[in-house]
Formats: C-alpha cells, sequence, structure tokens
C-alpha cells in the first residue's frame, strides 16, 4: 500500500451553516458544494467535509461527537498577525504561542476552539 495525503477529514459539528461561517471568515477558507447540496472548506489541497449526528453520511464513525476532534491548521503568517487576525474576530487563543513539533519540524502554535470546542492548533513552520 502506497498512501501519501490525508484527501479530507469530516467533523460532526451541531450547524453545519456556523461551523461554515466560522471556518470560511475567522480562516479565510473557501468553501466548496459537493456531491449535490454537500458543503466543505479546503485546506490547501485538503477539505473538512461536515455533517451533523441527525444527518450523517454514511459511513460513519463509530461515535461521531461534535466537539471531539483535535486538528492543526497550518498558516503562512507570522504568529503575531495570526493573534491579531484571530482577536478582531473575537476569537479567544486557548494557549499560545507555544513551541511544537509538527510532521515536518518545528512550529509556534496558538489553540483556539471553533463553535462546536473542536481544538484547533493554528501553526507555521519555522
Amino acid at each position: 500500500m502506497n498512501i501519501r495525503d490525508i484527501d479530507h477529514i469530516v467533523l460532526t459539528v451541531t450547524d453545519i451553516a456556523r461551523s461554515l461561517r466560522f471556518y470560511h471568515e475567522v480562516f479565510d477558507l473557501p468553501i466548496i458544494t459537493f456531491d449535490g447540496d454537500r458543503k466543505a472548506v479546503l485546506v490547501g489541497k485538503q477539505k473538512i467535509n461536515f455533517q451533523t449526528i441527525d444527518e450523517p453520511h454514511t459511513p460513519i464513525a463509530a461515535k461521531p461527537t461534535p466537539g471531539s476532534a483535535d486538528l492543526c491548521l497550518i498558516a503562512r503568517d507570522d504568529i503575531e498577525v495570526i493573534q491579531h487576525h484571530l482577536k478582531s474576530y473575537f476569537v479567544d487563543v486557548v494557549a499560545g504561542p507555544v513551541e511544537r513539533t509538527g510532521a515536518h519540524g518545528q512550529l509556534t502554535s496558538l489553540y483556539v476552539r471553533d463553535p462546536d470546542n473542536n481544538l484547533i492548533e493554528i501553526s507555521n513552520y519555522k
């Protein structure tokens, strides 16, 4: 088997429209429509799909739960610019800036929560 990338992840949320708005406005991720009327946001070459517990897209994880995700998004901006941007959208920083190790080396990271309390790490490589 020759796996090389992640194509998409699925977040279980309580309100898809609210999540789309947050990821689009705060993180400047473009919204796309696929499979007729499903919505997602593009993150580089990958996408984040959204589903609700009431309307899951099968097959699903064993226990899809809003607020259970913990993911890291890589930004190109300096961490100070990111902090200012988050503050302008009234997004509280939960932790950071802190030094972390990512898939490709040392990161500087800030942590925030999305509307469903998923933990979102926003990082840039040194």
